[in-house]
């Protein structure tokens, strides 16, 4: 499937709201946010982990860190949440690193400063802040700088679509390039549809805003690592056409992006699928990092 660009001029406001505010199309999502927020206390409480260590100077960039269960040095999944820049929290999600640590990998939850009381732009200065405090520090955690891996859900599949893009030659890696894959998880890549929606009263963009923002406008690295862009089929048209113009542009650049319909699943049952070893999902992010 290729993306195109213009797609979402033919939505009116209130359906383009319609395709991109995904809690309205799954009314079950309180239900999900208790479950993952129940499990997500859970596995605080049976895992180690270091919670809440600061990044940056901001009380918003903070870190939670969930060893490999076997000790490292260990590769690292940093995992960044969702929301649309607004909402949520680190400590949601802290559910999904139960899969990984038991398996090997060390995972590391950011937390950045949400709309409107910082812009996109702060937002994405901060979680560039956080990558860079994670490989610089961690052989500490007992963390592989040499294996470190990038994700996301919904935002923070834009989050880690920005920090692929991003300017790393300053961390002096001696493995190449740092970050060694990414899966972004129902991601947002060209946010110019989002400043038509009710979403933009909170995210404030303008034109230039959304495309300093959006992934898809920025140049990719020579040698790019192993992409995975997953989407629910349940999910909108409108996050489908994301994650294929995501792809395109991953292969356009010369890289390799596997671009995943997950049958079954919609924007939030899709981290379900994540976070089971035994689902194809979840086993091609295992295979991705290398601990299948």
């Amino acid at each position: 499937m290729t993306g195109d660009r213009n797609a979402y001029r033919r939505y009116d406001p209130a359906a383009l709201n319609a395709q991109y505010i995904a809690r309205d199309a799954v009314p079950a999502f309180g239900a999900y946010a208790k479950r993952w927020q129940k499990q997500s206390a859970k596995a605080a409480e049976d895992l180690p982990c270091q919670l809440d260590i600061a990044y940056g100077e901001s009380a918003a960039e903070k870190l939670d860190i969930f060893p490999a269960l076997d000790g490292g040095p260990a590769p690292v999944l940093v995992f960044y949440h969702g929301g649309y820049w607004r909402s949520t929290d680190k400590s949601w999600y802290r559910f999904l690193a139960r899969p990984f640590v038991e398996r090997g990998v060390t995972v590391v939850f950011p937390d950045y400063g949400l709309c409107p009381a910082v812009t996109m732009d702060v937002i994405a200065e901060q979680c560039r802040r956080s990558f860079e405090w994670i490989w610089r520090n961690a052989t500490s955690f007992g963390g592989d700088e040499a294996r470190v891996f990038v994700s996301g859900h919904s935002a923070g599949g834009q989050i880690a679509g920005m920090l692929l893009a991003a300017d790393w030659s300053g961390l002096g890696s001696v493995s190449g390039f740092p970050i060694k894959g990414v899966t972004a998880v129902s991601g947002l890549f060209d946010l110019a549809p989002l400043r038509l929606t009710s979403l933009n009263e909170d995210l404030g963009m303008d034109e230039a805003a959304a495309r300093c923002n959006s992934p898809i406008d920025h140049p990719l690295p020579a040698k790019i690592p192993p992409v995975i862009a997953a989407v629910g089929a349940l999910e909108s048209d409108e996050f489908h056409r994301q994650s294929s113009l995501y792809a395109d542009h991953v292969e356009a650049a010369g890289g390799n992006c596997v671009l995943l319909d997950i049958a079954g699943h919609h924007h939030y049952s899709i981290l379900d699928a994540l976070a089971n070893p035994r689902h194809p999902f979840g086993k091609m992010v295992l295979e991705q990092i290398g601990v299948a």
